[in-house]
């Protein structure tokens, strides 16, 4: 009774210490609001109703689109690059939203955080979907960090004012803010407009004030916010309607072009994001040479140089009314595929705010855009206004080699020329969108005629084939160029049209035909300085676009390129040409080489050495593998993963009848030769300490060879590892008994000695073959070609002098039973020490890889030798010679074995080296027998 009272007492206590714990954060809270926040939104005691969410009114508040600036102490070290993709978010949080006694004023919580882009992220997105090798990262995926307040406050209806004050909490944490110490608190400032919501020209001013002394580490300087507000209703004010205003058709003139359905909600801005994501800029000739750049630019006459390219983040889609964007302007496409992938980043220096609306009638988006003022000097004076840009955007219905872009469109003003903050029309076309997903999208071949003429001599060549399908995987491929000079860049090439279908292997209908109409696009890069013609790039690529024929009979690929010179000069122009006098020409490998597929070619101009645009050629390699071959390593691998569960569980087996042997027979244990036994257990123990992460799981830094076959190699792996220890559990209990009988045999003395004899002839031999290893690998490297060194795209592991001694390692185990075969020489035993399950079945697994490489390497196609699990030539020397070599080598050791345990070990000896005292059990008797044996 007394424990129970005292049970009953300390439950009490902590539920009353608990409750006031609860407390606490509250009483901190008013005493906070009311000494910074009082004078904006007096406080005013809450009631038990919640805000009603059907209204909307809870997301009224919401907002993810915004510009700050100062606060420099929360991201301390970022570069400026840094900071543009930090975003801004501040969510009430729904079940916090209550009504107050004012019914003008709602008590609330909320979360505001800066999103910070994850570390090792690329800002190079790629959109090949080249056949590749992949390599799997961490296995944790990366998170997006995050610097989050919490907050307590009121917020008025009638004024728009919202005043909170909370403290920071951890990274990514999303607990309620907790004590409020006078050194960690933060107060939040916002102005929302109430007077004429919901338009193009509404803003959120605030701002974010740290109460921290200065010059503490929880200080820093006040934080000054822009942002966008999402409203329950939006009018689309400058669009008559969400219908008028659309510019008159001044870029295309009456091509024909796509409709693009926006008709459903759900996915009318991810279609958006999809096809109209970023587009370059092409400016009128009164702007290229750079002179009059003030007057052409689509910000302001005061912004410094002209941007090359633009992009349109939506933010708001209703179908049959219109849509809200952001129009934004920078000189790196790559800054905007970085900003993309984290939010939608606002910046009021390089966007403008816009609202458009889809025509129907001439299928293309009509845009009209603001710019932000006012905000040089402070973020509390800025406003929408100057609502002259205008925008017209359309997806052509037909594609040529000159004009492959999936989407055009123009900008201009609606300014007179003499106004201030005019521009001429500017141009643009899409880069790196999808043309997927835009049924009707038609390509026209207009070189077909040069291509007949330029490749005549090529279309009567016979092949080996078969050869790849125009309509395969097998087209795209990643390259290496190299020019006159020897200066290399590395590429890619994809099909962009096959025939009268766009290129997606996995869904084209394969024709019959054996040569067939193909356009491409290709790309390369150079890393350092590379000369084409007389220019020297460095880091800029180099885009052609090309279209010919592909013959499947002989795997000739020849083609028309057109070389898009807007991409060497600084402003692009609409007037600019394209070089399209370039023969381009690609040989496949056939689909059943023996060796890699390599794909041969050149790229080069055919015009006169005088011309300007003259390049010398380029010669194009490819070191891929096809599909098919890929194919065949993911089976093979399959097979070798179930050949390696079988040698290592026949290993352990055989392990296990030779304790067997030992167990009926123990007084054969001296007799085996302590050498061959730390070999063999050595042979079993380095393996598991190299892989000692794969028993547990690999680390997030572990980067794994991923070939289609999901997590099924890492879990094979363990199963592996497994069996590979219990094999070296029974090898090592082996070479215990053995240790444990030589130290009680009375003839211990001369068993050591011969011992001592196998380790004197075994360890130079040993170490002669690693000296002759080592020299065969500084040979290899110092005398190899320069085209057997050449990179490749995909992964090539590097050869280390390691290899060569593992790969020796691997030899000295193939003949594990040479110090037995020496020890038996010395001792001149003939004791069946080793049983002929253990010998013979050892010398099978050390043997079978050899037969199973010999068989791979005459029956297979070309393998990636990276993906080598069973026989893997890091682990043993295989080559046919070695294959043939070393199984005969092993099966005469067995032999040599058999006949010692049978005719003595001097057997193999002349006879006239046979004569010698060799070692003889001598019986022992106890002293009772003494006894008896006496008194008889």
């Amino acid at each position: 009774m007394q424990l129970l009272r005292r049970i009953a007492f300390f439950l009490l206590s902590f539920a009353c210490l608990h409750l006031a714990d609860a407390k606490a954060p509250a009483v901190a809270f008013i005493s906070y609001y009311s000494k910074f926040c009082h004078q904006t939104v007096p406080e005013s005691p809450e009631t038990s109703k919640p805000v009603n969410s059907a209204s909307g009114e809870d997301r009224t508040l919401n907002f993810d689109i915004a510009y700050f600036t100062g606060g420099s102490q929360i991201f301390p070290g970022k570069s400026s690059l840094d900071a543009d993709g930090i975003t801004l978010s501040f969510h009430p949080k729904r079940r916090t939203m209550f009504v107050t006694e004012n019914p003008d004023v709602i008590k609330l919580q909320a979360t505001l955080k800066f999103h910070l882009p994850p570390r090792g992220y690329s800002m190079w997105q790629g959109n090949r979907n080249l056949r590749e090798i992949h390599f799997r990262g961490p296995r944790i995926p990366v998170r997006t960090k995050s610097v989050g307040f919490e907050f307590f406050g009121f917020w008025s209806r009638k004024s728009g004012e919202l005043c909170m004050v909370g403290s920071g909490s951890s990274l990514g944490s999303s607990h309620a803010a907790a004590s409020f110490a006078p050194s960690s608190s933060v107060v939040l400032r916002l102005k929302y407009p109430v007077s004429d919501p919901g338009n193009v020209s509404s803003l959120i001013l605030g701002s974010l004030e740290s109460v921290s002394p200065g010059g503490s580490l929880d200080y820093f300087e006040p934080v000054s916010i822009l942002a966008v507000p999402h409203f329950s209703e939006y009018k689309y004010s400058l669009m008559s309607g969400g219908k008028g205003n659309c510019l008159r058709r001044s870029d295309g003139g009456m091509e024909e072009n796509l409709p693009l359905e926006l008709k459903d909600q759900s996915v009318c801005l991810s279609q958006l994001y999809q096809h109209a994501r970023s587009f370059e800029l092409e400016y009128g000739s009164e702007c290229s040479d750079g002179s009059n750049s003030s007057k052409c630019n689509p910000l302001t006459a005061d912004s410094q140089g002209l941007p090359g390219f633009m992009t349109i983040q939506g933010i708001r889609c209703e179908p049959n009314r219109g849509i809200r964007v952001l129009v934004g302007f920078h000189n790196s496409i790559e800054y905007w595929s970085r900003a993309f992938g984290y939010g939608r980043v606002f910046n009021p220096n390089s966007m403008l705010l816009g609202e458009g609306a889809w025509d129907e009638k001439e299928n293309k988006l009509c845009v009209i855009a603001c710019r932000v003022l006012g905000f040089n000097r402070s973020l509390h004076n800025a406003s929408v206004g100057d609502c002259s840009v205008q925008l017209n955007l359309r997806f052509p219905k037909k594609m040529t080699i000159q004009h492959r872009s999936n989407v055009v469109g123009q900008i201009s003003s609606s300014k007179s020329v003499s106004d201030a903050g005019y521009f001429p029309p500017i141009g643009f076309h899409g880069t790196k969108n999808k043309v997927r997903g835009l049924p009707g999208v038609k390509y026209e071949y207009t070189m077909l005629d040069l291509v007949g003429k330029s490749c005549a001599e090529k279309k009567s060549t016979k092949g080996k084939g078969p050869y790849p399908s125009p309509y395969s995987y097998d087209m795209r491929f990643d390259m290496s160029v190299t020019n006159s000079k020897g200066e290399k860049a590395e590429g890619n090439a994809s099909p962009f049209f096959v025939g009268e279908q766009f290129y997606e292997p996995y869904r084209m209908h394969s024709g019959t035909n054996s040569r067939l109409n193909l356009s491409y696009r290709i790309t390369f890069a150079p890393s350092s300085d590379f000369e084409l013609g007389d220019q020297t790039l460095s880091n800029r690529s180099i885009d052609f676009s090309a279209e010919g024929t592909y013959n499947k009979e002989n795997g000739i690929l020849c083609m028309i390129g057109c070389r898009h010179l807007v991409s060497h000069i600084k402003h692009p122009t609409r007037n600019e040409t394209t070089d399209c006098k370039i023969l381009i020409t690609m040989q496949f490998a056939p689909l059943n080489s023996k060796t890699r597929a390599d794909i041969m070619g050149s790229i080069e101009s055919t015009r006169g050495k005088e011309d300007p645009l003259y390049f010398g050629k380029l010669q194009v390699s490819s070191h891929s593998i096809y599909i098919k071959q890929a194919a065949d390593s993911i089976w093979r691998m399959d097979i070798e993963i179930l050949l390696v569960l079988v040698t290592n569980t026949l290993a352990c087996i055989f392990a296990g009848l030779q304790l067997y042997h030992v167990s009926k027979h123990p007084d054969v244990l001296p007799f085996l030769s302590f050498v061959m036994l730390v070999v063999l257990t050595l042979g079993h123990m380095i393996p598991l300490l190299l892989n000692f992460e794969a028993m547990f799981g690999a680390t997030s830094s572990r980067q794994n060879v991923f070939l289609g076959s999901g997590g099924w190699l890492e879990v094979n792996e363990i199963v592996v590892r497994m069996v590979t220890m219990v094999a070296f559990l029974l090898q090592f209990r082996l070479l215990q008994l053995t240790w444990s009988s030589r130290q009680t045999a009375e003839s211990r003395k001369s068993l050591w000695l011969c011992e001592r004899k196998v380790v004197y002839l075994s360890l130079p031999l040993y170490a002669a073959g690693g000296l002759i290893a080592w020299y065969a690998h500084h040979w290899k490297n110092s005398y190899k070609r320069p085209y057997l060194q050449t990179s490749h795209r995909f992964y090539q592991p590097q050869h280390y002098p390691w290899d060569d001694f593992k790969s020796y390692a691997g030899l000295i185990l193939d003949g594990f039973l040479l110090p037995q075969i020496v020890f038996n020489l010395f001792l001149n035993s003939s004791e069946h020490a080793l049983s002929l399950s253990f010998y013979m079945g050892t010398t099978f697994v050390r043997l079978l890889p050899h037969a199973y490489d010999l068989y791979r390497a005459h029956s297979s196609s070309w393998y990636l030798d990276l993906s080598y699990i069973y026989a893997n030539h890091r682990q043993d020397f295989y080559s046919t010679s070695w294959n043939i070599i070393i199984p005969i080598g092993g099966l005469l050791f067995a032999a040599i074995i058999y006949s010692q345990q049978r005719f003595g070990g001097r057997c193999i000896l002349p006879k006239r080296f046979r004569a010698s005292s060799g070692y003889e059990k001598v019986p022992t008797i106890n002293s009772e027998e003494m006894t008896t044996y006496s008194q008889q």
